[in-house]
């Protein structure tokens, strides 16, 4: 059994003094600690340390990296013992790097039973709770048969918190991206706040994706 300070002395050996600093300037967030172990070393970590969710979630979260391995560890759990732990990780979520990184391919296949977990995070006014919710749309439910229950959900965002505006905004983006005609459609409605609305049609815009004169129509909805 592996203990937090063996566990230390293993992230200590991949530091990166550099991307440390790099990385922790992404996060703004000056009281997060960093080791600075890049993220494909840290996910070859987690598939080595798999099925030892129980010990990680013992240790202190000192540093990124653990929280980070900590929700590595219970996303590759198969989906009846994710959401056992699933509502004790998502407090340890506190910037938007291990909040978009917290995968859990058990989704995947279980979508339907998965809705009423994201709704009650939508509905948590935790910012990181919430961009959690929104992300996991983006990343499990980009069908169009989820197109309705995105556009629902999504309404709702608080544009005062930036991570979720910017989360609501990504996730809309994407949105056009793959269905651009039911997202102009949803756009013109003007039903998402002003923020989220324009900075949706930003990152559209910004994409190689979406043609010229997608981004010429999607200009001229801006609020």
């Amino acid at each position: 059994m592996i203990t937090y300070e063996e566990t230390l002395l293993r992230l200590r050996a991949l530091q990166d003094d550099k991307y440390a600093a790099f990385h922790k300037r992404l996060l703004k967030n000056d009281s997060i600690e960093l080791i600075g172990v890049r993220t494909p070393q840290l996910r070859a970590l987690a598939k080595e340390w798999k099925g030892e969710q129980d010990i990680f979630l013992s240790f202190p979260d000192e540093y990124y990296e653990i929280t980070l391995l900590k929700c590595a560890l219970v996303g590759m759990l198969p989906y009846d013992k994710f959401i056992g732990y699933i509502d004790s990780i998502l407090p340890l979520l506190n910037n938007w790097a291990t909040c978009d990184l917290f995968e859990a391919p058990c989704i995947k296949k279980h979508r339907e039973e998965f809705l009423p977990f994201i709704r009650k995070y939508l509905q948590s006014g935790k910012e990181f709770t919430v961009r959690y919710a929104l992300v996991a749309l983006l990343r499990y439910y980009m069908d169009r048969e989820y197109l309705t229950c995105i556009f629902d959900c999504v309404e709702h965002a608080d544009e005062k918190q930036y991570y979720i505006m910017m989360g609501a905004a990504w996730l809309i983006a994407e949105v056009l991206v793959k269905f651009y005609e039911e997202g102009v459609a949803y756009l013109s409605e003007n039903r998402l706040p002003a923020a989220v609305h324009n900075k949706a049609i930003q990152k559209a815009c910004e994409s190689f994706r979406i043609a010229v004169e997608q981004k010429a129509e999607l200009k001229s909805l801006r609020r």
